[in-house]
């Protein structure tokens, strides 16, 4: 496994940051060539999909070796998409490859993990709380052999240009659980009904293509019954196998962020000079900066590395507050590093120059999507308290 992660990283340093700049300058189109370039040289280096079986062109990693090479492509906002594993294509990826039938396979999986396509998921809603999946507006109909699909769906990561949406809606909304209520569709972007609205702001950039966060709308998008991804009833717990290997994927590349902001600041620290002589790192705060940083970094690694133990171990439902708990430690130490570097590099760290204000703004979100802070925080408190209440008669 060394060798393999020396490889991913001689990738990013090689390959990626010296084109990083460009990417935080420059619009997504106008860097699209050189970042299929990018995706080239991750096949030709043998780094392609490395979640993916080896029979769907990936290296069959498991789940605690991905999650180390996350943290490597971490490094850079390049370093998932080239190599084809970055949300929400990569939770697709899985969903299709457990769930999607041997036709579904075939047109979406295989194109999507040949780096042919992208793709997007449906699930939030602009008039429903994203921290409850089960109320949904958008609702799939039966019609004779097709479905037909009415509501409207917002953050969309990478929307813009992508193929296919695997979108949530309620099917039988009299079902006696809620969570029974909801299934899962493959509906191509091109099927009539089907509208891309807008992209959606995020922190004064609107963003376009895998960069991109869409708002949709279904109005009588009629699919067949074959787009149904699984079965009927099953789209939230589909929804949730999707987010628990999802959020160590997302930890593993924040701890990467951490790993890139402490190699910034202490190269700045040492590079700056407040008067000949003088570097930033003499400065007793700025050491302590950077002592604080890697603790808590190593901290959230160890974390995040334990959980998927138990993950694989024991499966997702035993692991739950686990989950829970790297999902709101880890984005804080993230907040906590990147701040810091910031301050380091003073107003410098604001431009472009380097990743660190990009992360800043995009990153805010990681306490936000795949569950806020506060309702992770929420179960586990009530999870640890059932312990101590007395069994029930």
């Amino acid at each position: 496994m060394s060798e393999l992660l020396a490889r991913y990283a001689a990738f990013v340093d090689e390959v990626l940051l010296p084109i990083e700049p460009q990417l935080l300058s420059n619009p997504w189109p106008d860097i699209q060539s050189q970042v299929d370039a990018a995706r080239q040289s991750a096949r030709d280096r043998g780094l392609w999909a490395p979640h993916l079986p080896v029979a769907w062109g990936g290296l069959a990693l498991p789940l605690a070796e991905f999650a180390e090479v996350s943290a490597v492509l971490g490094r850079t906002p390049l370093g998932h998409y080239a190599c084809n594993v970055q949300a929400p294509d990569v939770g697709n990826m899985e969903l299709l490859l457990t769930h999607g039938s041997p036709a579904q396979q075939d047109a979406y999986l295989r194109p999507l993990a040949a780096g042919r396509i992208r793709s997007c998921f449906g699930m939030t809603e602009p008039a429903r709380a994203g921290s409850n999946p089960v109320w949904l507006d958008t609702i799939a109909v039966r019609d004779g052999d097709a479905w037909v699909i009415n509501g409207r769906k917002w953050f969309a990561t990478s929307a813009d240009g992508a193929s296919f949406c695997i979108v949530l809606a309620v099917t039988t909304p009299g079902a006696a659980k809620p969570h029974h209520r909801a299934s899962m569709f493959i509906v191509p972007t091109d099927t009539r009904g089907y509208a891309l609205e807008r992209n959606i702001p995020v922190m004064g950039h609107v963003g376009a293509g895998y960069a991109s966060h869409g708002e949709l709308t279904f109005t009588d998008c009629r699919v067949p019954a074959s787009a149904m991804l699984g079965t009927e009833g099953a789209g939230f717990m589909l929804a949730q196998e999707r987010l628990g290997p999802g959020r160590v994927h997302h930890c593993m590349r924040w701890i990467g962020i951490c790993d890139r902001a402490i190699d910034l600041m202490c190269r700045y620290a040492l590079r700056r000079q407040l008067a000949p002589g003088a570097p930033l790192a003499d400065k007793q705060v700025v050491r302590h900066w950077i002592a604080e940083s890697r603790a808590e970094t190593e901290a959230a690694r160890l974390f995040v590395r334990d959980t998927v133990q138990k993950l694989e171990r024991d499966g997702q439902r035993a692991s739950r507050d686990e989950i829970s708990m790297i999902k709101y430690f880890v984005p804080r130490v993230m907040q906590q590093v990147l701040d810091r570097a910031l301050q380091v590099h003073g107003g410098y760290g604001l431009t472009d120059a380097t990743p660190l204000a990009n992360w800043w703004a995009h990153e805010r979100a990681a306490r936000i999507y795949d569950g806020p802070d506060e309702v992770h925080k929420d179960a586990v408190a009530r999870h640890t308290l059932e312990r101590y209440l007395p069994p029930r008669t």
